[in-house]
């Protein structure tokens, strides 16, 4: 997915909270075990690396990596 589109995916996200706005304060990396990204909805495969955290709710998040710091960027813009 194109970065722009991906940040506008985000924000629409944050905005009807399919995301969590706060942050996650601990987050621990590995291997991808074809979990969906919370940002993206693609697969994150065995192959890709995941992000992975207790958000909102308690709620367990995943992420790529890519779509993890766009969805931290986003979160944290002045004006949100």
């Amino acid at each position: 997915m194109e970065q722009q589109a991906l940040r506008i995916l985000i924000r629409e996200k944050l905005a009807d909270g399919r995301l969590p706005h706060d942050s996650i304060p601990r987050v621990w990396g590995g291997p991808g075990n074809n979990e969906t990204c919370r940002a993206c909805d693609l697969v994150i495969e065995k192959s890709q690396f995941v992000m992975e955290g207790i958000g909102e709710a308690m709620k367990a998040v995943q992420f790529h990596v890519r779509c993890f710091y766009l969805w931290d960027s986003e979160r944290d813009a002045p004006g949100r």
